[in-house]
């Protein structure tokens, strides 16, 4: 899925057509994992994410860790449980 907007935000850049712009990783002090088998890929996550940094895997979606702050609004709207949040390095 791809939403495109025409209002610029801290992590889009519209004039340079580029979705993601600020890397915001070295914030993050805990990351998503994917369970595979749960995830319905619904793009609940996607909507939701703050920094947009969710990628359609096609039959699952997972967060692009370059730009991932590690917030957890992806965990927590999860309809079927399928992503959590682990400590930063023991992904």
């Amino acid at each position: 899925m791809e939403y495109k907007t025409t209002y610029e935000g801290p992590w889009m850049d519209i004039d340079a057509h580029c979705k993601l712009v600020l890397k915001v990783n070295e914030w993050r002090y805990q990351q998503p994992v994917v369970i595979i088998d749960k995830c319905c890929h619904c793009g609940t996550c996607e909507i939701f994410c703050p920094t947009g940094c969710i990628i359609s895997h096609g039959t699952y979606c997972g967060a692009d860790l370059e730009y991932c702050k590690g917030c957890g609004v992806c965990a927590r709207e999860c309809p079927s449980n399928a992503v959590k949040m682990v400590s930063e390095g023991k992904g």
